[in-house]
């Protein structure tokens, strides 16, 4: 191999700072309290664990009491964390987030920031998609993030006070998502509030902005996420992607503090892509066609 042949090898995109490095500067959200939906595992607790870092105080919503248990634990450990608090909801009823945002003011103040995290989802080819599963992931994607961002800005409405919203998305809301027609629909939804909700409430000081992860792996990833990837021959799920690398939590926490930060007071309706240009990628020669009833192991439709 000729040495400029070396030079030009691909090497995809750098790695990511350390994990305990900061975006922004210390203290950037010393006195706030940012409430994080889905804050217990996985990305919620990395984007909660940077806002943290920063100084803020975190509240993190979600199902599962002995989940936000063990998370609060490790986000009292961040490096320059607030305090932590946690309030066990099902953001589906609108009921039980107008008790969270309560929660979360008794615990420690009114929330400045919210990050809708929380969402369902799994495989399904369309025409199985029973009613109850459709509901199971529209009514927590879309509709429990409607719920939360209507609870949080009529307060801030009537406080008269600013405040910052982030809705976690998915890029399939652009491209559509086969064998994930319920999730692709619910996250669409959710891509539209950011824009829609960007020019009704940014007159009172209310930004809304969206953030998409590409593959970003965690302990807490789904089991059917986790099996793809161990199905892939090794280090497919890296040469998969433009960047030769995955992504790591932290980087979408980052992403997160600044969307939601006083540098990005301009940015609101705009959804930021962390994915390393994944879902901008095409071939050259597209790959043959292959059934999702088939990529799943499905068989004939059967009514």
């Amino acid at each position: 191999m000729t040495d400029n042949a070396r030079t030009h090898a691909p090497r995809g995109l750098p790695a990511p700072p350390p994990l305990g490095a900061a975006a922004l500067p210390p203290g950037t959200y010393a006195g706030q309290v940012v409430l994080v939906t889905g804050g217990g595992t996985g990305l919620g607790k990395a984007i909660a664990a940077e806002f943290a870092r920063l100084g803020a105080g975190v509240v993190i919503a979600g199902r599962r009491a002995e989940q936000l248990a063990a998370a609060c634990r490790e986000l009292e450990a961040v490096p320059g964390a607030g305090r932590v608090a946690a309030a066990v909801c099902d953001i589906r009823d609108p009921e039980r987030v107008a008790e969270v945002f309560d929660a979360a003011e008794a615990a420690l103040a009114a929330p400045d920031v919210l990050v809708n995290n929380a969402a369902a989802n799994f495989p399904c080819p369309a025409e199985d998609l029973s009613p109850n599963a459709w509901r199971a992931v529209v009514d927590t994607t879309l509709t429990g993030t409607w719920f939360m961002t209507r609870e949080f800005a009529r307060r801030h409405l009537a406080a008269g006070t600013p405040g910052s919203i982030v809705n976690v998305g998915a890029s399939y809301a652009w491209t559509g998502g086969p064998g994930f027609a319920h999730s692709a629909a619910a996250k669409a939804g959710v891509k539209n509030l950011v824009e829609t909700l960007a020019v009704e409430w940014g007159p009172y000081g209310i930004q809304i902005n969206g953030l998409v992860p590409g593959l970003v792996p965690h302990e807490d990833m789904t089991a059917d996420i986790r099996g793809g990837l161990e199905r892939s021959a090794p280090g497919a799920k890296d040469a998969r992607q433009p960047a030769l690398r995955v992504g790591a939590p932290r980087e979408l926490g980052w992403a997160a503090t600044f969307l939601a930060s006083p540098y990005a007071r301009f940015v609101t309706g705009h959804t930021l892509v962390v994915d390393g240009a994944n879902w901008q990628r095409r071939s050259l020669v597209q790959p043959a066609v292959v059934p999702v009833r088939d990529q799943l192991g499905r068989g004939p439709f059967s009514p």
